[in-house]
C-alpha cells in the first residue's frame, strides 16, 4: 500500500515537472465572457455547481501549491453568476481547520440544499485519531456561508470502509436528493462507495455499499435526468492512458445496477487529475471540469495549481450523454444544435 502511494506520488511529481518545464505558458489574458477558465485570478479545482433560484453557485478548491509542491490546498471558494458569463467572488466559505478533527487537504466538495439549509460535504485528512482521509460536513443559512461543522466529527473515516486498498478512498462526495426526497451521498478513490443519509443530513441511514464501475479512479458525480440515474467520474485505464479521462454510468434507480457508458470527455490539459461536476441551469445542462493551462504571473499551471472549465452537456434521446469536446471558448458560444 505504502509502495503503491509513494509510486503515485512519484508519478505526479514527474509530470509536474514536465509541465514546468514544457508548458512556458504567458499569463492568461481575459478571454471572452464564458471562455476558459472561467476564473483567472486564483487556481482552482474540483468544481460543484449549485442552483438556487436564478443563481448558479460554483463551489471549488483553492489550489495554492508553490513551485515544486504538489498540493497545497486549504481553504474552500465559491463563486455566483446569473449568466454563465459573468463570475462574482464571495469570501472563503470554510478552511479545513474548521473541522477540528481535521489536519490539512480542503479536497473535492459539494453543497446541497435542503429543507431550507445548505450542506457541505468536503474531504479532509483526518488527524491521528481516525488516520487517513475522511468525509467531513458542514451546514450554513446560506449558499455563500459561511459554513460550520455540523457534526463535530467526520461523516466517513477510512476505518469504515475496511475493503478498501488504501487511506485515501474515502475522498470526493457527491450528494443527491431524489424525488422522494431521500438523499444519497457517493464517494470514493479506486472504490466507489454509495450510502442513504438520514433526514438529518449528517448521519448515514444503513449500510455502505460498494458500486465501483469499470476504470473508475476518483471524483465521482450524481445526477438524474428524467428517470436515468449517472454516476459520472474520473477514470483511467492504466493500461492505455496516462492521465485522468471523465467516464459515466447509468441506472434505473440510485441503488443500480448501473450500466457503464463509456467516455464522456478526455482528460484536462497538462491535468493529471480531472473532476467533473454537471447541473442543469435555465433549460441547459453544463458539465464542469478543470485543467492545468493557466498561468497567474510567473506560475504556471500544474498538479497543484488547476484551473475551472465549463462546456455545454447535451443528451441523446435515449438518455445517453454526448462526448464533451474540451475547449477555450466554453459557454462563451452556443452549444452545437442537437
Amino acid at each position: 500500500m505504502r509502495h503503491e502511494l509513494t509510486m503515485r506520488l512519484q508519478k505526479m511529481r514527474a509530470w509536474m515537472a514536465l509541465c514546468v518545464l514544457t508548458m512556458a505558458l504567458p499569463a492568461a489574458a481575459q478571454g471572452a465572457p464564458g471562455s476558459n477558465p472561467i476564473i483567472r485570478d486564483k487556481f482552482t479545482a474540483d468544481p460543484a455547481p449549485l442552483v438556487v433560484g436564478d443563481t448558479l453557485y460554483l463551489y471549488v478548491g483553492h489550489d495554492e501549491a508553490q513551485r515544486d509542491e504538489m498540493f497545497n490546498m486549504r481553504e474552500w471558494l465559491v463563486y455566483s453568476t446569473k449568466d454563465m458569463r459573468t463570475w462574482t467572488s464571495h469570501a472563503p466559505i470554510m478552511n479545513v481547520k474548521d473541522f477540528k478533527w481535521a489536519k490539512a487537504d480542503a479536497w473535492a466538495s459539494q453543497t446541497i440544499e435542503k429543507n431550507g439549509k445548505f450542506y457541505f460535504y468536503a474531504a479532509v485528512e483526518h488527524d491521528a485519531t481516525h488516520p487517513g482521509k475522511a468525509i467531513g460536513v458542514a451546514v450554513s443559512d446560506k449558499p455563500t456561508g459561511p459554513f460550520v461543522d455540523a457534526r463535530g466529527s467526520a461523516l466517513v473515516t477510512n476505518q469504515m470502509t475496511p475493503k478498501g486498498t488504501h487511506s485515501w478512498e474515502d475522498i470526493d462526495p457527491t450528494v443527491l436528493t431524489d424525488d422522494d426526497g431521500t438523499s444519497w451521498l457517493a464517494w470514493g478513490n479506486r472504490q466507489c462507495y454509495i450510502a442513504k443519509l438520514k433526514p438529518n443530513m449528517t448521519e448515514l441511514d444503513g449500510p455502505i455499499q460498494e458500486i465501483t464501475p469499470p476504470h473508475f479512479e476518483e471524483g465521482p458525480w450524481l445526477h438524474k435526468r428524467g428517470k436515468l440515474y449517472y454516476l459520472t467520474y474520473a477514470s483511467l485505464d492504466r493500461s492505455t492512458q496516462r492521465d485522468e479521462h471523465v467516464s459515466y454510468a447509468t441506472a434505473p434507480a440510485i441503488t443500480g445496477p448501473w450500466t457503464y457508458r463509456g467516455l464522456l470527455t478526455g482528460s484536462g490539459k497538462y491535468s493529471f487529475t480531472i473532476h467533473p461536476g454537471i447541473v442543469q441551469f435555465k433549460d441547459n445542462w453544463y458539465l464542469f471540469l478543470h485543467n492545468a493551462t493557466l498561468a497567474i504571473g510567473d506560475m504556471n499551471g500544474a498538479i497543484g495549481r488547476r484551473a475551472v472549465t465549463v462546456e455545454h452537456l447535451q443528451y441523446n434521446a435515449d438518455g445517453t450523454m454526448r462526448p464533451v469536446e474540451q475547449t477555450a471558448a466554453g459557454v462563451s458560444v452556443p452549444p452545437t444544435s442537437n
